[in-house]
C-alpha cells in the first residue's frame, strides 16, 4: 500500500476521480485555481509525482499528457483502512473502536457492505471479492 496522499495530491486525485475521464494538467489547474492560487508547474509536478507513484497513468496527446486514475477512491480508502487495521496489536478492539466512531449512516453502509459480501460468499461457495 502506498503512503497516504498529501493534501495537494489528494486535491488533484479528487478531481481525477470525480471527473472519471482522462484529464490534462491545465484542466486540473483551472479547477484548483477556483480555490487557491497555484502555479501550472506545481500542478504538473504533483501529477508527475502521482504518475511515478502509480496512482495515475498517462498518455501523450499532442504536446501534453492526459492522466487517468489507476484505481478508484473507494479502493484507496479501503487500502488505507486495511493498512491501519493491520497495524493494530488487537484488531478486534480496533474494529470495535472504529465502529463506535461511525455515524448511523456509516453503520448502515457497513451493514449493507456485509450483506453484499455475504451474498458473494453464498454465490461463490465461500469466496468474496478480493480474497
Amino acid at each position: 500500500m502506498p503512503r497516504p496522499l498529501g493534501e495537494l495530491e489528494d486535491a488533484v486525485m479528487t478531481r481525477i476521480w470525480q471527473w472519471n475521464r482522462p484529464v490534462t494538467v491545465r484542466e486540473v489547474l483551472e479547477d484548483l485555481q477556483q480555490e487557491r492560487s497555484i502555479a501550472y508547474t506545481t500542478v504538473m509536478t504533483v501529477m508527475d509525482n502521482l504518475h511515478q507513484k502509480g496512482w495515475v497513468r498517462r498518455e501523450v496527446e499532442g504536446r501534453a499528457y492526459r492522466y487517468t486514475a489507476v484505481s478508484t477512491r473507494a479502493a484507496y480508502a479501503a487500502a488505507l483502512m486495511n493498512e491501519a487495521w493491520s497495524r493494530s496489536d488487537n484488531p478486534a478492539a480496533a474494529l470495535v473502536a472504529f465502529f463506535g466512531m461511525m455515524s448511523p449512516e456509516q453503520r448502515e453502509a457497513l451493514h449493507a457492505a456485509v450483506r453484499i459480501v455475504e451474498g458473494y460468499e453464498a454465490a461463490e461457495g465461500g469466496t468474496a471479492p478480493g480474497r
